[in-house]
């Protein structure tokens, strides 16, 4: 019996209806993969966002069905089944030429955050979702096959074999090799091929026409989507990587990247040594609350700002945990980043990390995390107890956070500061921006039971010769926060997309040095 009906499966040539229903299924979840990647920038990859991007899709492809199926007994033709794919090809080219001003357009719509996204997934998927809602009930109707039954369970086989392909397609290949802009024109000339071949053999000459044009306009509308400017400079490097839109930009001598639109790090070209951004300056504060630094690790690599600057000042050895390998790749292009003795770079996850290694630290830096897609599995109780196993008796827990120091904002901060609050003795907050605004907020944990206070520190920065005046940053110490109204973060409930919620749409300030010194200038 199963073999009968592998050889009736494989032995039915395709047919035009079946190759529509397929190539739909493909685009449709394709789309819906790159939509994350597209709206991320905007609008972060929280949990809110996908539970749009997946809402949209289905509601879409539902009133697509619905409306074809009315239709499909009197309208369905092969030569329908192409201009729907035309129709769905051209406004693809739309999304790929002008994603920049209907995110803003959308965006600019008052909503509370968890809802922010929905317009602008709506405005840019909805339609041509939509259009390839009817191309199953169409390509049903048109079927070979004898009975309903028979026909409808066709089109949903080959439709969904087409969707688990564009699902592994996008994920597995495309994404990791290819830019969005890219990914897009491949799936509207898929959709114009496609529409082609289904009116190969047509006395119409119209659709052809329409192919040719929609075509060029998926072809230029990638072209100049290739341009590459943004507000950090021209962009001299770009690339989706498993984990992250990722862009390097340069703006005279400083060169910044940008991870899912945000600027994560900064270096300047002529004089490597300084500090652009100037929240690197605060790695350097455990310096000034334990005794001896031997051996230091880094959770997170960015452009590797920290990492370098201790393998290079000081006689340390220091271990870099980076989970994306393309980050690491970059950084060796762009961003000066060498291994040495002393500087050694591992492509494995923090935790995993910590979990595995034999070694003992006498300072941690967490500096994994983005204003909008925090691993939670490096915020809760049970990793800060793991970090600490890995700290030797004096060491330092450093988390360089981004969220607000107070307010609605700062729930993700005050719920970190919590939760580290159970596991270490001393928890100490340092705000780098003099706002109330979504900054770099440096939360800094020790096993000491005594408390160090700010005049303390200041005492030892004026002691200690560490190779960079820390007074500036000793003062933008902030007393403990409350924490009475946010959870403790344990691996069974660790709700960090909800504690994020409040700052989308909030702007990130990251303060730049002017020089190697205490000016700054809020970017």
């Amino acid at each position: 019996m199963l073999r009968r009906m592998a050889s009736d499966w494989f032995d039915r040539r395709p047919t035009a209806p079946g190759v529509a229903v397929f190539v739909s299924g493909v685009a449709s979840m394709g789309l819906e993969i790159l939509a994350g990647r597209i709206v991320a920038p905007q609008f972060g990859s929280s949990i809110y966002t996908w539970g749009s991007i997946i809402a949209v899709f289905l509601a879409a492809l539902s009133l697509g069905y619905h409306l074809g199926g009315q239709r499909a007994a009197r309208r369905a033709s092969d030569e329908r089944l192409a201009w729907l794919l035309l129709g769905t090809a051209a406004y693809v080219a739309v999304v790929v030429f002008a994603t920049d001003t209907l995110l803003a357009a959308a965006s600019a719509i008052p909503l509370p955050g968890r809802f922010a996204s929905l317009p602008a997934v709506t405005l840019l998927f909805g339609p041509p979702t939509y259009l390839l809602g009817y191309v199953s009930p169409y390509a049903a109707e048109l079927s070979a096959t004898e009975g309903v039954g028979a026909a409808s369970g066709h089109v949903y086989a080959v439709g969904t074999v087409g969707s688990i392909i564009g699902a592994f397609l996008t994920t597995f290949v495309l994404i990791p090799a290819l830019r969005v802009e890219t990914i897009g024109v491949g799936f509207g000339l898929l959709l114009v091929g496609t529409a082609l071949w289904l009116t190969r053999r047509s006395d119409r000459h119209e659709p052809t026409l329409a192919g040719v044009v929609v075509a060029l306009m998926v072809v230029g509308a990638g072209v100049s989507g290739a341009v590459g400017v943004s507000a950090g400079g021209p962009v001299i490097y770009q690339t989706q990587t498993p984990y992250q839109e990722l862009r390097v930009t340069q703006l005279g001598d400083v060169r910044t990247l940008y991870l899912d639109g945000q600027p994560h790090s900064a270096m300047d070209v002529n004089d490597p040594d300084r500090h652009v951004f100037d929240y690197t300056r605060y790695f350097h504060l455990p310096l000034l609350m334990t005794d001896d630094v031997d051996r230091v690790l880094f959770v997170g690599g960015g452009g590797f700002t920290g990492p370098k600057h201790f393998a290079e000042e000081y006689d340390v050895t220091v271990d870099v945990a980076e989970i994306d390998p393309e980050v690491i790749a970059t950084a060796k292009r762009h961003f000066a980043l060498e291994e040495s003795e002393n500087l050694r770079v591992h492509n494995t996850g923090g935790r995993q990390f910590l979990q595995e290694t034999n070694h003992t630290y006498d300072l941690i830096v967490l500096d994994a995390y983005k204003k909008d897609k925090v691993p939670f599995q490096l915020t809760t109780v049970e990793f800060m107890r793991l970090a600490g196993e890995r700290l030797d008796d004096d060491g330092v827990l450093f988390a360089n956070l981004i969220s607000a120091p107070s307010g609605p904002a700062s729930k993700f901060y005050r719920a970190e500061y919590k939760t580290m609050s159970r596991v270490y003795p001393q928890v100490y907050t340092f705000a780098t921006a003099g706002t109330n605004a979504v900054q770099n907020v440096e939360v800094i944990a020790t096993k000491r039971e005594d408390r160090l206070t700010p005049r303390t520190l200041q005492r030892r920065n004026e002691r200690r010769d560490i190779g960079i005046d820390l007074s500036t940053e000793v003062d933008t110490y902030r007393d403990p926060p409350p924490t009475d109204d946010v959870p403790l973060l344990r691996d069974e409930r660790a709700p960090v997309d909800s504690l994020l919620n409040p700052m989308v749409g909030r702007r990130y300030v990251v303060q730049r040095t002017v020089e190697n010194g205490t000016a700054t200038a809020t970017g």
